[in-house]
């Protein structure tokens, strides 16, 4: 398992990292990971749009979902039932968010390991035959940050985006629906807790700051992506949740 997550995952990733910063970002590594970033970001964007427009349309969904949960609290199986039948309708999952998470996991971990390990001797053993070692290392980014050592600037900046990242991901209009749920209160507080997380994560772990700016550029993108869904969605929604609660009195 773990030489299988080696070739599929961490040497693929290296070496694409490697062939960026040699040929397209200047021999600048922060670049480098941007682009990297930006290249994963788009492959597994189908993934990534899917989980979020899903956990959108859900929270649009939380008026009819208390609806059904008021109507249906004392036979649990019907509930269910009708919870099921509300996203089959919608055509969504309420369960796209873990597994785009389950999705994210090992891509992290590889990520990880490729900027903690650097360009060490051993690490470039893992290059293939067609790519050239690189000459000169340089850590920097555009030649103002020293990607090898932890920077409060980028951490920060991870940690604003990510809070922006949450606050777009609430829905507006379920602030005016009633007591919200358990579900409701989680996100609303993650909102909170993942910039906190993030701070505790990049700079009391004393991680380099390039795991840090690859945690701002996929961050920045998913709030570029979440914009976008949050229109979308917003259109499609536009005042048809109201409108089916009220059927239902």
């Amino acid at each position: 398992m773990a030489n299988l997550f080696h070739e599929v995952l961490y040497r693929p990733l290296f070496n694409a990292l490697i062939f960026l910063y040699q040929n397209i970002s200047f021999h600048d590594f922060g670049l480098a990971i941007i682009l990297l970033t930006i290249i994963i970001r788009f492959i597994l964007f189908p993934l990534f749009y899917k989980g979020a427009k899903d956990q959108a349309i859900v929270q649009r969904l939380g008026p009819r979902i208390k609806e059904i949960q008021k109507n249906h609290k004392h036979d649990k199986e019907k509930q269910t039932k009708a919870l099921l039948d509300l996203y089959r309708e919608h055509k969504v999952s309420p369960f796209s968010s873990f597994f785009l998470l389950l999705i994210q996991l090992p891509i992290l971990i590889a990520l990880y390991r490729v900027f903690l390990g650097g360009f060490s001797v051993e690490t470039l053993n893992n290059l293939y035959s067609f790519i050239p070692p690189p000459q000169d290392l340089n850590y920097s980014f555009l030649g103002l940050i020293d990607l090898s050592s932890k920077n409060l600037f980028i951490i920060g900046a991870a940690a604003v985006v990510q809070y922006i990242q949450g606050k777009l991901s609430i829905a507006k209009n379920n602030k005016s629906s009633g007591v919200p749920t358990a579900a409701e209160m989680m996100s609303r507080q993650m909102i909170y807790v993942g910039p906190i997380l993030t701070i505790v994560f990049l700079y009391f772990l004393n991680l380099p700051s390039a795991v840090a700016l690859y945690w701002l550029t996929t961050s920045a993108f998913s709030v570029i992506q979440q914009i976008a869904i949050n229109k979308k969605v917003s259109k499609k929604f536009n005042g048809t949740i109201t409108r089916q609660v009220k059927k239902t009195d």
